[in-house]
């Protein structure tokens, strides 16, 4: 085993390779095997390839047709730095191969100059030392007068900048085919009872009402915004955030995972694995009314020449209208490179970029991270989440799925806890949320 960056702590050499191990034992859903090994052909690829002078190679998982455009948009922009990208993508939309191959690959003494973490993530990797300070890049840009204050404190985890941020997604979005729903003369759901309305009358037209995938951070992204719709913002901290035992044992729980199985009957059976993107196209030909995903699916939606404005609605998730339930793309820099510093942060500085920010959340479906971003340059759906992000801290409910709220290890037991609530009927309301509640256990109260 290769030796961690000098200012990695001895406690932080046993965090790091605790957290490695961890990781490798998954569920045996989700299909994450087969990304691994995906991913360790694809990096090798990358090793084997000659790098240029000036380049850095960057791990991430974006896969789809439109965050494929995104990679290509920034790896142009990056080389009109002079500076190449050099790309090592894992495959696995919820990013936990990726997540796998970083670690596997810092403790070989074999990191990439740039990885994305999104989330919190970032505090614990920079606590070992293992992340690049962006103090310099920062300053010389201003981020801290330039950025939401949100974003600004995200990044900043500690005492030193250790992420250039991307653009901020909103997760409890409900899109529908405005085609379909004029169709059958029907209004885009507000509420919950709207939506059993609008689903009854699909499913009697052979339209699957929901979109929906069987896959385990799918399942976990879908019941985070009934969570949300149940108990509202101070209730999700509650729960995933600051993980009370009380939290858990709230009937609010027992009703979102209730709400979850009660959806079923919507989804068509039985509730395949698919990637989210097959579900945006599902939606996109109509044969499927709706679907609840973040607003990435509007940047696929636009690889296909269809819009929010026009062709799918865009609207909050019944219940959910006054939050912002939030992921943030982020690239950070590995700190065991130092001759590619120079390269690490002239990437940094472009990110923040105001042409980049419009550019890339246009085609990733996302909003920048900028306090005063181009808003006309915005479809309606993207201006009215960056308006609410940025005018409602009290709206901003960081994703439990997506890396915002809970560590790692919590946060991959849910899912999984939660996946097998979702496949097997047997499994009642009560035992998913007392294991649940098992696993949200802070260690002071254990």
């Amino acid at each position: 085993m290769g030796k961690l960056p000098r200012q990695a702590s001895a406690c932080g050499r046993r965090l790091l390779t605790a957290l490695a191990l961890a990781v490798l034992v998954l569920p045996a859903s989700g299909g994450e095997p087969k990304a691994r090994a995906e991913a360790k052909a694809g990096t090798k690829a990358e090793a084997e390839a000659k790098p240029a002078a000036e380049s850095l190679q960057v791990l991430h998982w974006w896969q789809s047709a439109s965050e494929r455009r995104a990679v290509d948009l920034l790896a142009e922009r990056l080389g009109q730095q002079h500076v190449q990208w050099r790309d090592a993508m894992v495959p696995g939309g919820s990013g936990i191969g990726a997540g796998i191959v970083l670690r596997s690959r810092v403790l070989a003494k074999d990191a990439p100059e740039v990885a994305q973490l999104n989330g919190i993530v970032i505090r614990d990797w920079a606590r070992l030392g293992l992340l690049a300070d962006l103090d310099e890049v920062a300053a010389r840009g201003d981020w801290e007068r330039q950025l939401l204050p949100a974003i600004a404190a995200l990044i900043r985890p500690g005492q030193h900048v250790v992420a250039a941020p991307l653009g901020i997604h909103r997760i409890n979005i409900l899109f529908h085919n405005r085609a379909l729903f004029a169709r059958h003369g029907l209004s885009a759901p507000v509420t919950w009872p709207d939506f059993e309305r609008a689903a009854a009358v699909l499913a009697r037209a052979g339209v699957t009402p929901l979109a929906q995938s069987s896959e385990p951070w799918q399942v976990a992204t879908l019941f985070e915004t009934l969570v949300l719709a149940e108990g509202g913002a101070a209730y999700f901290r509650q729960l995933f955030q600051q993980r009370e035992p009380a939290a858990f044992a709230d009937p609010r729980l027992g009703r979102a995972l209730t709400h979850l199985r009660g959806l079923k009957k919507w989804m068509g059976a039985p509730v395949r694995e698919l990637s989210w993107a097959e579900e945006v196209r599902q939606v996109a030909d109509g044969s499927a009314g709706m679907l609840v995903m973040g607003d990435w699916a509007k940047g696929e939606l636009n690889a296909m020449g269809l819009n929010s404005d026009r062709d799918i609605g865009c609207g909050a998730v019944p219940g959910t209208a006054a939050f912002h339930l939030y992921n943030v793309d982020m690239l950070s820099m590995l700190a065991e490179r130092p001759a590619q510093r120079a390269a690490q942060e002239t990437l940094a500085a472009l990110v923040m970029q105001p042409a980049l920010q419009r550019d890339y959340s246009r085609v990733k479906g996302s909003v920048p991270v900028l306090r005063a971003p181009d808003l006309a340059a915005m479809d309606a759906c993207a201006r009215a989440s960056w308006t609410l992000f940025a005018t409602s801290p009290a709206g901003q409910v960081p994703s439990m799925v997506h890396r915002m709220a809970t560590d790692e290890t919590a946060r991959d037991a849910m899912v999984a806890e939660l996946h097998r609530f979702f496949l097997n009927e047997r499994v009642s309301v009560a035992d998913t949320q007392r294991r649940l509640g098992v696993i949200g256990r802070r260690p002071q109260d254990r």
